[in-house]
């Protein structure tokens, strides 16, 4: 798109980890923007609701950051309620972006929508060559319906999407929760309890082998500012460096920065999810001209340092 300085962007769920971001962002470069989430009033499950929203406001540029997920026990407890939100968030904001000429729908899938693979990095030509792993199936593939309705709306109404294929992120502002986390923060938060009360030990859940990709949340959000004006592709982008960590080596990683000296239990008995979640990253690089510019231990130190500022509540670190 051209212009998008002056086009209203409407931010969906900007109250949460991911939105607060992107607001921040248009905020600093002086983009028109707007935003609202459930917290604030209004309840994308219902369409109604949504539909006020969209004829007061008027947007011309959906960037989606609404969502109901969490880490693997999060995502097996609450499958149901996983699918029923996601399902009608996704499909009521698609359907008022069309019903109310939205130019652009900026649409970010979780990478846990493509099948298990145990070494092969994620093509996007092969996103529907397999079965999604049991511990995400519901969440992924609600998102991944989402491109079904993108591509529908495209053909036989000519809305614009950008459908991005983002791995796990990560950053200041994140959910540290044992549940509601994922790995990356949840273990930030075992890691730095222990150490703050002198425990011996700390459980990780699962082997630690699952190799996964992370994004710090400011790159996710540049690829958001860049997707505004790129050229229409409907097809997905993997998004993120093309490189991973095993849990166990990230575990490790957060001890050694938290300064940790207690040792580290992986529990067998807990689920380790997909194997493997790594994506090929060349459509991206030839589409943006560009790659995330936060390697990931840099990205952890600062994670770290504002879980201590602003959990912690100590500045010296």
């Amino acid at each position: 798109m051209k212009n998008t300085k002056s086009a209203k962007i409407f931010v969906a769920g900007c109250t949460g980890f991911l939105g607060k971001r992107v607001i921040k962002r248009l905020k600093r470069d002086h983009y028109n923007f707007v935003g609202t989430a459930k917290s604030l009033g209004v309840d994308f499950r219902e369409k109604n609701q949504l539909e006020k929203y969209f004829s007061k406001e008027k947007p011309d540029i959906v960037i989606n950051c609404a969502t109901f997920i969490g880490g693997i026990k999060f995502g097996l407890d609450y499958m149901g309620q996983i699918f029923y939100d996601n399902v009608l968030i996704n499909t009521y904001l698609i359907d008022c972006a069309r019903k109310y000429n939205v130019k652009r729908f900026i649409n970010p899938i979780s990478n846990c929508s493509y099948p298990d693979a145990v070494d092969k990095d994620f093509r996007e030509e092969e996103w529907w060559d397999g079965p999604l792993n049991p511990t995400v199936l519901t969440y992924g593939f609600v998102k991944k319906g989402t491109w079904v309705q993108s591509y529908a709306y495209n053909k036989q109404y000519g809305l614009d999407f950008v459908n991005l294929l983002i791995p796990n992120m990560y950053g200041s502002g994140d959910h540290f929760d044992e549940v509601r986390s994922h790995a990356l923060g949840a273990l930030i938060k075992k890691i730095v309890s222990a150490k703050e009360n002198n425990l011996p030990e700390v459980i990780v859940w699962g082997s630690g082998k699952p190799i996964r990709e992370w994004l710090y949340i400011d790159d996710c959000v540049e690829i958001f500012i860049k997707s505004l004006s790129i050229n229409p592709i409907l097809e997905p982008i993997n998004i993120g460096q093309g490189v991973g960590i095993s849990i166990k080596d990230l575990a490790y990683m957060i001890k050694k920065i938290v300064g940790y000296n207690g040792k580290l239990i992986f529990d067998l008995s807990k689920p380790d999810g997909a194997p493997y979640k790594i994506g090929n990253v060349n459509r991206m690089k030839k589409i943006f001209k560009w790659t995330p510019k936060t390697k990931l231990e840099d990205g952890v130190q600062k994670t770290i340092r504002w879980y201590y500022r602003n959990i912690i509540k100590k500045k010296n670190i």
